[in-house]
């Protein structure tokens, strides 16, 4: 079975406190979920469209496991407090077996 995976490309900066209180409840209830982050801001050298801002990639057992973790009660309770203070791009990804 092919790994699933989340990607999030930041467009700008986010709210520092909103940004704060979100990653306090976003990477534990991923992990919690089965998530592996494999990077997680660092240098970052954008091409064609991308943007040069934060970029966090979170590993899955499955595609599937990703979608839950993403819908999960933790993950949306994250979203809530995040609140607008980002403008990032989120995608969910299946990968190859």
């Amino acid at each position: 079975m092919a790994k699933g995976y989340m990607i999030s490309a930041h467009r700008s900066p986010a709210d520092p406190v909103k940004g704060a209180a979100y990653r306090d409840l976003a990477k534990p209830a991923l992990e919690a979920a089965g998530g592996k982050y494999l990077a997680a801001g660092g240098r970052v050298i954008a091409k064609e469209n991308g943007i040069e801002e934060r970029t966090i990639l979170i590993e899955f057992e499955s595609f599937d496991a990703a979608v839950a973790a993403y819908e999960s009660d933790g993950y949306q309770n994250a979203l809530k407090v995040l609140d607008g203070g980002a403008d990032r791009d989120i995608r969910l990804f299946e990968g190859l077996d």
